[in-house]
């Protein structure tokens, strides 16, 4: 069905079509948009199903279908109000007769940015609340008050003004300092989404550093906010403490690769150095190995992606030694390890290049140099050669294919 069939279908039995949310806003900002999303009002849910008897109903406490427009599934809702009578995002009563109209529809998004729509067929541009010049000064606005009622807003927030690049008004701000102790409460695969989505911005950096302008770091990632203020030797680092280099390797990272896994690995790389003793400060001796109990209570805490977990404790480990070592041996265990591990060679590059500023010759060729090493097999070991002595012999034939490989 086409978005024109659709929507002259709808307007024939008396509702209004709009488009509404991402896809108006980023319009706007001229870039296209990944999806569309669509709020009808003037018709019951009934009638709505008559009209479109194979649509899905997705919504849980509201109505939501999935329909086939333009040959994408796309979300139809109905417009709705929210009225807030307990705690976190459960905690609304939701209204949505075909009496509800679009403007009370958008009095309930977050920021403005969030909170404009078109109407069908004409494109009639809906902006009660100043959405489109916002988007012109590139900033990000609450709505109104209502953006406490769901305390993730902040990170939201904090998330719109990384992807785009966007300021924060005070008054926003202020908005996301009061959902702390409600933060505090929330579930955290709702902070593992906000999370996620971040890490795609080009400079993932802004998320953190909007959260901790807004005094939410420390109740949302507070692995990460204990990084503040933990002092580095200035001949190595002199972009400050451990939470700056941080904010530094991640965007590197972010500037060299796409791949989330790579990005989430340069934001953990460091996160033991945020449980260093103050007297062992500037140093941070052993970080490799605190950095995995730091990880392990991430992890219990927001049930990271196995992938994710796997890959950070592998970079947690190995990041201060992949680009020193010397011997052959050790260095084919690496590239082999590397191989084995969740990440590519280009990704733990990517991060070892943002946290080191270069690369040693045997990361640069450790894909096809690797792919050679794992040829080598217990198979072709000389008759007599058995048990461990097997594995002996692999390692030593390993360590000399890789010193031709070297040229040593």
């Amino acid at each position: 069905m086409t978005e024109q069939a659709f929507v002259e279908h709808l307007r024939a039995h008396g509702a209004r079509v709009f488009l509404v949310g991402g896809c108006v806003r980023d319009a706007l900002r001229g870039v296209p948009a990944s999806d569309k999303d669509y709020v009808v009002s003037g018709i019951t849910e009934a009638a709505f199903q008559a009209l479109f008897p194979d649509a899905p109903r997705v919504g849980k406490s509201f109505p939501v279908f999935l329909v086939e427009i333009d040959g994408a599934s796309c979300e139809v809702a109905f417009a709705r109000k929210e009225r807030k009578q307990g705690t976190g995002y459960r905690g609304f009563a939701v209204s949505f007769s075909p009496d509800v109209t679009i403007e009370e529809d958008l009095c309930r998004r977050d920021t403005t940015m969030n909170a404009m729509a078109r109407e069908l067929p004409d494109g009639t541009l809906y902006d009660p609340y100043g959405g489109r010049e916002d988007v012109a000064q590139q900033r990000v606005r609450a709505v109104s008050e209502h953006f406490l009622e769901d305390p993730v807003r902040a990170l939201r927030a904090a998330r719109q003004a990384a992807l785009f690049d966007y300021t924060i008004t005070d008054e926003t701000i202020a908005y996301m300092r009061a959902c702390r102790d409600e933060l505090a409460h929330e579930p955290t695969e709702r902070l593992f989404g906000e999370l996620s989505r971040a890490l795609t911005a080009a400079r993932p950096s802004a998320f953190f550093r909007w959260l901790h302008a807004a005094d939410l770091l420390d109740v949302t990632f507070p692995e990460i906010a204990a990084l503040i203020g933990k002092t580095q030797p200035v001949a190595f680092h002199p972009e400050g403490d451990a939470f700056e280099h941080t904010m530094l390797v991640i965007d590197r990272v972010a500037a060299e690769t796409d791949d989330v896994l790579a990005r989430f690995c340069g934001l953990a790389h460091d996160i033991g150095k945020g449980v260093t003793p103050v007297e062992m400060m500037p140093h941070h001796y052993g970080h490799e190995v605190q950095g995995l109990d730091v990880l392990a209570a991430w992890d219990a805490r927001m049930r990271l992606p196995k992938a994710w977990r796997q890959a950070a404790a592998f970079v947690i480990r190995q990041h201060m030694r992949a680009v020193r070592l010397t011997k052959c041996g050790k260095i084919a265990t690496l590239l082999l390890a590397i191989r084995k591990s969740p990440l590519s060679f280009a990704a733990f590059n990517a991060v070892t290049r943002a946290d080191h500023g270069a690369l040693p010759p045997y990361l640069v060729h450790g894909e096809a140099w690797a792919e050679d090493l794992a040829k080598i097999s217990g198979r072709d070991a000389p008759e007599g050669v058995k048990g461990k002595e097997i594995a002996a012999w692999i390692q030593t034939q390993q360590a000399a294919r890789l010193r031709e490989l070297m040229k040593i």
